[in-house]
């Protein structure tokens, strides 16, 4: 189907009727002039005179056509093939019980670590533009609840239907970085990232967080670590869940946080509210751009040419047939 990729230039075709209408009336001479030809004159074929109502209708074609160039008509084609440049991120969620403390705010309102996380996360993946996403859980163990994707909407829910318990009441922080590099290292080498988000040390798993580190190092993947928890040790503990009164933050393990980024040529954050969590975020977002949708490219086959060919072919044939009108009563 020909489409228009100037299609508001069609507001130009009136300019001739509003020209006519704005601008005053040529002025009759007073005095008459003698035409010695005159007799000439009314030989000639009605077409040739500019008053006439075929020659205004031909008049208008011409203009038409040139109006239908101005609008670029094109002849789109097939799809061209697009490289995707964009980031392959893995996101690591600590589902552990203390993720369910709720020292934090959401919207001014008292929330657990992981209803404010996963509100702000939300945010963060809307973001990624461009980027595949995968997202694994872990706690006393680490599974993979959606691979590499481009489809964020769906990484989106799926992160949103995770609660605590899902994954165990442990941490095994290890695990769910080994985790994450297998399904990344098959990726190209560039632009691979994991973000770790806990607010525990590793207690469970096979796997320590300095080897996984290590081996995240020798693939080229870099690994951005955030720490959640505020120093609150007022916060409400909900249920009982903890066999302690104070922050359960006392139990994070910053320093082995710090050494992962580090290995990685990444960097550590602490997210101690939702402010800092969405610093955070930007801040990432600086680190590893993302990259902005595009409008889908397509070959285009120019057209405009036809109608300024068929204008062009008409005002010589009526040039042509004018003139040879005058020749024969000359």
């Amino acid at each position: 189907m020909v489409e228009f990729a100037w299609p508001f230039a069609l507001l130009l075709f009136p300019l001739p009727w509003l020209l006519r209408k704005l601008m005053p009336a040529i002025r009759q001479p007073a005095t008459a002039l003698r035409v010695p030809f005159l007799q000439r004159l009314h030989t000639l074929p009605a077409a040739s005179n500019p008053g006439s109502h075929s020659l205004r209708q031909l008049y208008l074609l011409i203009w038409a056509l040139l109006v239908l160039a101005l609008m670029r008509p094109e002849l789109p084609g097939e799809p061209l093939p697009q490289v995707i440049s964009g980031r392959d991120v893995m996101l690591a969620v600590d589902l552990s019980g203390s993720m369910a403390f709720r020292d934090m705010q959401l919207n001014g309102e008292e929330a657990d670590r992981l209803t404010v996380l996963k509100a702000l996360l939300d945010a963060f993946i809307q973001r990624r533009n461009g980027d595949r996403m995968g997202l694994i859980l872990f706690a006393s163990a680490a599974y993979v609840q959606s691979p590499l994707t481009h489809d964020l909407d769906t990484l989106r829910q799926w992160l949103d239907e995770s609660f605590i318990g899902l994954a165990g009441r442990q941490t095994a922080l290890g695990d769910a970085m080994g985790l994450a590099i297998k399904r990344l290292q098959d990726q190209p080498n560039q632009n691979r990232v994991l973000l770790l988000i806990t607010d525990g040390a590793n207690n469970a798993g096979q796997l320590t967080p300095i080897q996984a580190a290590r081996l995240a190092a020798a693939e080229g993947i870099r690994v951005f670590t955030i720490g959640v928890g505020a120093d609150n040790p007022q916060a409400s503990n909900p249920e009982g869940q903890f066999s302690f009164s104070a922050d359960p933050s006392i139990d994070l393990d910053e320093a082995t946080l710090q050494d992962i980024a580090l290995l990685t040529d990444g960097e550590y954050f602490r997210a101690a509210d939702s402010d800092s969590l969405q610093a955070i975020y930007q801040r990432i977002d600086q680190l590893e751009p993302a990259i902005q949708q595009t409008r889908p490219m397509r070959s285009v086959r120019p057209l405009y040419h036809w109608p300024v060919l068929a204008a062009l072919l008409i005002g010589f044939g009526f040039a042509a047939r004018r003139l040879h009108a005058e020749v024969r009563h000359a």
